[in-house]
């Protein structure tokens, strides 16, 4: 199977690589589910909402600033390097990933599209200024310089649409690749989970990579079990 993988990687002329939360977890980032479970008696997954935000926006930030400061430690794992080693082998290169911890830039990768955010950029819920802020704030929760409105982490929470423009670039690339790369996602958010479903139908290959299988993986080209950074 790995030499069939390696066989769809070299003929493809178009390639595009969705990263999940597995990704990550292999460089310590901890994921929202699972085993990681309540924070300060809270459920995390109750936490990123707009609506938790306009209730407590200094208990949110908390939050954040937390998860933040865990994730300020890791560091890109063989997967986020052998992502980038494919963007400079293909022209016609994208990386979607559902991740928000910037690990992919860190990594020098520079053709993606971050469809679900970035927690290290704020965004202004008045006047909506963006900026990238990597240092702990002071005062929380922290406001807008230019406004005085709150700031909040310009990520995509529960209940909010993906922005139009990450799904357009997205969609064009996923329109034309010859190959998706699926690594580390569980293939149940949407609308990242349909993406592998879409390639096949236009007849693209899809090659999924990851610890256990997906809804995805009865569908897809080539499934290889296995850590991302190894199987990358």
């Amino acid at each position: 199977m790995i030499e069939k993988a390696r066989e769809l990687f070299r003929e493809a002329r178009s390639l595009c690589v969705l990263t999940g939360a597995g990704v990550s977890a292999e460089s310590g980032v901890p994921t929202f589910r699972g085993k990681d479970g309540l924070w300060k008696n809270h459920n995390p997954m109750e936490l990123a909402t707009w609506d938790a935000f306009t209730r407590d926006p200094k208990l949110v930030w908390e939050w954040y600033q937390w998860r933040r400061g865990l994730i300020r430690k890791c560091e890109p794992n063989p997967s986020h390097q052998a992502i980038r080693k494919m963007e400079e082998m293909k022209e016609d290169f994208l990386l979607i990933t559902q991740n928000v911890d910037g690990l992919h830039r860190k990594a020098g990768t520079e053709k993606l599209v971050e469809i679900h955010g970035n927690i290290w950029e704020v965004r202004c819920v008045g006047c909506g200024w963006k900026e990238e802020v990597f240092d702990d704030f002071e005062v929380l929760p922290p406001r807008c310089g230019h406004c005085g409105e709150l700031l909040r982490p310009n990520v995509v929470w529960f209940g909010e649409a993906i922005p139009e423009d990450a799904l357009r670039r997205s969609f064009e690339m996923l329109d034309r690749c010859d190959l998706l790369i699926v690594a580390g996602t569980s293939g149940v958010v949407q609308p990242a989970a349909s993406f592998a479903g879409y390639v096949l139908r236009r007849g693209g290959s899809v090659i999924e990579v990851n610890l256990e299988e997906t809804p995805n993986t009865p569908f897809v080209t080539i499934f290889l079990k296995g850590k991302a950074g190894e199987v990358l």
